[in-house]
């Protein structure tokens, strides 16, 4: 039986880092996993110019040095750097991603249409109203990233990926055939064969608890919140297809692990909000959808080759190892003055990560 397992250092290519406290209480977890991050922009208010993104990601660089001085990471971990992006507003003109492109802090911006997960109000409501700015991310090779749902309510919540596909993604490709999309956190059967099919300009992230979950894990035992996830959690049949997808389905698919950090109370509520807080054990629960799979030795492709090789960056140095030995996830921790629950709380993993 294999003991333990040694990757080139991994990236994170679909990560939540909140603001202020939150964002303190959460950066050394996600930067002890990972040596880079695609953050998401959908703070409040969203970030949508250059200007902001520069902000945000002075912000988190200076978190990242308190969580070093109290002595949260090492200082590889303090190394850690954030790949910032812009939200896609319907206000988004061509000039705000020439600026951003020309900045090289920038890799990406991010489509939610309007309503479709927390904090996406401000999303594109009308493709025909960004058009300008997609013509001038293909032109530059800026990848767009995609909340792959559609918003429409007669478009029931378990087939909203694939009508996207459909509504969305099919003349998405079609009207702009250079422009790079990452089909974010793929839930389905379809959206796994669509990107299997759709060329190398084409990727999908997946996350760990879309791995590893079905949509019964909502409801073993009563309604638990912290499972609760946009896109959410499918049938046993598409949570296979994503297994398929990531373990062989080749250099279109990587980690993306959405974490997604809401202090307790708020998730457990008679609204909970939608997210999985993944990031201080991510590894470890990749590890155990591959290893389940039955193949450990695709891990690192996945995890640290296929987003770089994507996104047009170098692979990590270093190498990161994960260890078999048992061990129990925290039933909680603390967040903002509060205190969050990781997934899977109270339950075991059979990984865990060590210095590499």
């Amino acid at each position: 039986m294999q003991t333990q397992l040694t990757l080139r250092r991994p990236d994170d290519w679909h990560l939540h880092l909140r603001d202020g406290a939150a964002l303190r209480s959460v950066i050394a977890a996600s930067a002890r996993q990972f040596a880079r991050a695609i953050v998401m922009p959908n703070l409040k208010p969203p970030v949508t110019t250059l200007d902001a993104a520069q902000a945000y990601r002075g912000r988190i660089l200076r978190a990242l040095n308190e969580a070093r001085a109290a002595g949260e990471i090492d200082d590889l971990a303090a190394g850690f750097e954030p790949l910032m992006t812009l939200y896609l507003t319907d206000n988004t003109g061509a000039q705000d991603i020439l600026e951003a492109k020309a900045s090289g802090l920038v890799h990406a911006v991010k489509l939610y249409p309007a309503g479709a997960t927390t904090n996406s109000d401000a999303g594109v409501s009308d493709m025909a109203r960004v058009r300008p700015a997609l013509e001038a991310m293909q032109s530059v090779g800026l990848p767009l990233l995609v909340h792959g749902e559609v918003t429409d309510p007669q478009v029931d919540l378990f087939d909203r990926e694939q009508v996207f596909i459909d509504r969305v993604m099919l003349p998405l490709r079609r009207d702009f055939p250079a422009l790079k999309v990452v089909f974010e956190h793929i839930t389905t059967l379809q959206a796994a064969q669509y990107v299997a099919q759709a060329g190398e300009l084409t990727a999908a992230t997946i996350t760990a608890h879309h791995l590893l979950y079905n949509r019964n894990a909502l409801f073993l035992g009563g309604v638990r919140p912290h499972w609760y996830c946009l896109p959410v959690l499918k049938r046993e049949t598409h949570r296979q297809a994503l297994v398929q997808a990531a373990t062989r389905g080749g250099a279109q698919f990587f980690l993306g692990t959405d974490s997604a950090p809401h202090a307790r109370h708020l998730k457990e509520h008679a609204c909970g909000c939608a997210g999985c807080y993944t990031a201080p054990h991510a590894l470890e629960l990749y590890a155990a959808a591959f290893e389940a799979a039955g193949a450990l030795d695709s891990l690192e492709a996945f995890a640290s080759l296929n987003g770089p090789r994507f996104y047009g960056l170098p692979v990590n140095e270093g190498q990161v190892s994960l260890r078999r030995t048992a061990w129990q996830i925290p039933d909680s921790l603390p967040f903002d003055g509060e205190s969050i629950v990781p997934l899977a709380a109270g339950e075991s993993l059979a990984w865990q990560m060590v210095a590499g």
